[in-house]
């Protein structure tokens, strides 16, 4: 596909998905199948959304060489073409990132998901010269995770603005950075779909964003859905206030759980299972949600209107 087409299918909700475990802390594809195609069945379809798989949020750096290609073949098969799927690679030098990305272009993925190769100690030059190889080498789609957050994986805007003239590098999870202003989206907007990657929807939106990284969206579709709606309607602060009635308390419920194990996609899965989609839980080192954990979260769902299993809320 070229820039154009793959502008038009990586936008909308970029919903992170958690990795499905059984008890043994094997892969559950079976619940992978199943969960996909309910969240097409629910609104998460070209257009509106993209499913992004093998990122950190699915623990990509605990999953083996061999797990995450079957993770991305399980959800390439059951969304048969009604949403695009994103599959993460996960910050290799650039001769693995390429072969990586191979792979995934051949089980059928839309779009990559590409953060620097932090591991490498990159200067700007070096973010470029990976971004361009792999752009040449494929033909889908890239969304660059830029991770200021992380050694050496802040992009600066001038980096940007080159990797305008890659031909796949079509995306940019956008968030504040340590070294510039958040408006430099600004400029980057009419070369790139520029993706929220934090809590400032209606900001993003107004410089000309085209999208957002979920929040619940694959545990309750139909909320974040509406706030895409308002979003794309121009009604930027209903969709913000949406976002902020229930993803703050979320994040402060995270931050208290962390307190007794960490992992990423404990919150998250902890939300899959609340909401009825059995999901497992994290591999260790990290704990599951405590029985008293879960009842307050399950508490705290509802307290936003949530229906969860059981319950009588429409």
């Amino acid at each position: 596909m070229n820039r154009v087409e793959l502008r038009a299918k990586l936008k909308g909700i970029i919903c992170a998905t958690v990795t499905p475990f059984d008890d043994d802390f094997e892969l559950n594809l079976g619940q992978m199948y199943d969960d996909t195609q309910w969240w097409v069945e629910n609104g998460l379809v070209e257009g509106k959304a993209c499913i992004k798989v093998a990122s950190m949020m699915g623990e990509i750096p605990q999953l083996t060489d061999n797990e995450w290609p079957a993770l991305v073949q399980t959800t390439v098969q059951a969304a048969a073409g009604r949403v695009p799927i994103i599959s993460g690679i996960h910050a290799k030098e650039t001769k693995r990132s390429i072969d990586d990305a191979l792979r995934a272009q051949d089980l059928g993925v839309t779009g990559l998901q590409i953060a620097p190769p932090i591991w490498n100690d990159p200067n700007q030059d070096d973010i470029l010269r990976y971004f361009e190889a792999i752009s040449e080498a494929i033909e889908v789609g890239i969304m660059v995770y830029n991770t200021p957050w992380t050694p050496h994986g802040e992009i600066m805007p001038k980096t940007f603005h080159k990797m305008a003239d890659f031909e796949h590098v079509v995306a940019i999870k956008w968030c504040q950075s340590k070294s510039y202003d958040y408006e430099e989206a600004g400029t980057l907007s009419t070369k790139f779909n520029l993706l929220e990657n934090g809590p400032n929807l209606a900001k993003l939106y107004k410089l000309g964003g085209n999208g957002f990284l979920d929040e619940q969206a694959l545990a309750n579709p139909k909320c974040e859905l509406q706030i895409l709606e308002h979003l794309e309607s121009g009604r930027y602060e209903e969709g913000q206030k949406m976002w902020d009635a229930f993803s703050p308390a979320l994040n402060e419920f995270y931050r208290k759980i962390q307190s007794r194990s960490g992992g990423q996609a404990r919150l998250k899965k902890g939300v899959m299972n609340a909401m009825g989609h059995n999901v497992g839980s994290m591999r260790p080192p990290s704990l599951p949600l405590s029985a008293e954990e879960m009842n307050e979260l399950r508490n705290l769902l509802s307290s936003f209107g949530w229906a969860l299993p059981g319950s009588t809320r429409v």
